[in-house]
Parts: structure tokens; sequence; C-alpha cells
């Protein structure tokens, strides 16, 4: 499994139930990375999209009520484990909100961070991956320009990331 999120200088996700950017290029990459995944998210990123759930995409909302058609709802991370089990780990992709985030990073082999050289006032944050020994910033990209603001592509490898998956011994 793996997160994915743009985040500004102070780790800020998102402002009220929305992002803080607009970022064609950060969404390039989010749509080309995720197309034909399985995506997991929270019912507030789900309900953060205009037009339902995204498309091409099998979406998973960890929700205590039912997300509505064209979802797989799951109400734990036990169910949510149970599901993801049938497909390939490279292809889940946690794209948020921030209690999502929290729960599921350490879970996650990699984190894939679209770094804004911004304050976007965020009301938001995850875990600020640079401070936490676990996670190894492993490539960085040169800096680009997506509408106005100095963004740059890394990737964290997780040197420890939690097992989901029971022992076979224990299933």
């Amino acid at each position: 499994m793996k997160a994915i999120f743009h985040a500004d200088k102070k780790w800020g996700i998102g402002r009220n139930n929305g992002l803080m950017f607009s970022l064609p290029k950060d969404m390039k990459f989010f749509r080309e990375t995720t197309w034909g995944k399985v995506v997991v998210m929270g019912l507030n990123t789900l309900n953060s999209f205009p037009n339902g759930p995204l498309r091409n995409r099998t979406n998973i909302v960890l929700s205590p009520v039912d997300a509505g058609e064209r979802v797989v709802t799951v109400h734990s991370l036990e169910e949510l484990f149970c599901e993801v089990e049938k497909y390939s780990a490279e292809d889940v992709f946690v794209i948020g909100g921030a209690s999502v985030y929290r729960a599921l990073i350490p879970y996650c082999t990699e984190v894939l961070v679209t770094k804004v050289d911004a304050d976007g006032g965020a009301d938001v944050f995850v875990p600020d991956l640079d401070a936490d020994k676990n996670f190894v910033l492993t490539s960085e990209s040169a800096p680009v320009c997506d509408n106005g603001y100095p963004i740059r592509f890394c990737t964290y490898e997780n040197l420890a990331p939690l097992p989901y998956k029971k022992p076979k011994n224990e299933r």
C-alpha cells in the first residue's frame, strides 16, 4: 500500500475540506499514478469530489456509515485490510483525508508527496515524514513551477511498515 498527496511547507494538506492549491501538474501526476488502481479514502474525501467516486479506479471508503453506490464501504481498519488483500499492494493508494493518512501511513511502504514551496493556510495536516525516523526520502525531482507555485515530486520509503496481513499461522 502507498499514500499520495500534496503538502505545503508545514505538511498541510487541505483547507475547508478541499485542496489548498490548484496544481494542474500535480493533478496530472495523481491521475496518471492512480488510474486503474485502488484508492482508499474517508467519507469527507469522497464527498469533496464534485463528480462522486473517481473514474476508472476501485474506490474504497473507510466510513462508519454506508458511503453509497459505486464505492466499496469498509467500517474498520480490519475490514479495510481484508479488502485490500484482494489487490496487489503496489496498486493500492491512500488518498485522504488527514485522519485516514494518519491511520494508514504507518502501513504504507511508500509515500508519494508533491511538496509545495508555499504556506497554504492549511487546517488539516499529515505527519512530517522528514522528522520520522522510519521514513527516508528516496527520490526528489528538480523544482518545477505549477500554476505559480514551485513544487517537487518526492518519494519516501517506509523502512518499517506495519504489517496489515496476519502471518499465515494466525489466520
